[in-house]
């Protein structure tokens, strides 16, 4: 029976997932892709501009086939696991591709606008969900500098993954005082008295 839709767009996916998996974004190509789909290749190139654009959601499907938002009981807790997490992924067989991806970047001017285009979000979502589980509700920026934090100690250290204290320096010297004393300053200001005077709560 021949596929169809999101039948056949599923099919491709997992094709470019397996091939991302058993070869890396290096070896990906729309013709390995269509072949292990079982499908021609205007069939992909009518859902994705590119193997750029196709590698990226291949690999972001797998990534959040893999995510899960932590409930350590802890706001600290939480800020931690979802650190240790994405240090971990670097690491992983999908970091490796996710290497593979910034690597090809370098020299593929749509491969750094897809993933340009995604970084954006950084994953907001996640911490988002986690500081508004805590009460605080900051923006999307601000939710994810801890992870601008690790990117940064993981480009300058040229290694796969970095020590826990420096992930426990991050959390408690960096991330937690400043979403914490941002919440503060976004809450509503003390109502002003009819005397004009505002009361100030200790």
């Amino acid at each position: 029976m021949r596929r169809r839709g999101q039948e056949l767009e599923q099919a491709i996916l997992k094709a470019a997932q397996d091939e991302l998996l058993e070869s890396g974004y290096a070896r990906l190509t729309m013709e390995r892709v269509a072949q292990r789909a079982g499908t021609n290749k205007n069939a992909l190139y009518r859902r994705w501009p590119n193997r750029a654009a196709l590698g990226v959601a291949a690999y972001a499907g797998l990534a959040a086939d893999r995510t899960v938002i932590p409930d350590t009981g802890s706001l600290r807790g939480d800020v931690l696991a979802l650190l240790r997490a994405a240090n971990n992924h670097w690491s992983s067989p999908l970091g490796e591709i996710l290497r593979g991806l910034l690597a090809g970047a370098r020299d593929d001017p749509e491969l750094l606008a897809v993933l340009h285009s995604r970084a954006t979000d950084g994953g907001a979502g996640m911490w988002q969900a986690v500081l508004r589980r805590a009460g605080i509700q900051v923006t999307a920026r601000v939710a994810t500098v801890a992870m601008g934090l690790l990117r940064n100690e993981l480009v300058t250290r040229g290694e796969p993954t970095v020590p826990d204290e420096v992930l426990v320096e991050i959390v408690d010297e960096v991330y937690l005082p400043l979403v914490t004393a941002l919440s503060r300053d976004t809450e509503p200001a003390p109502a002003t008295p009819r005397n004009g005077r505002r009361e100030v709560t200790p």
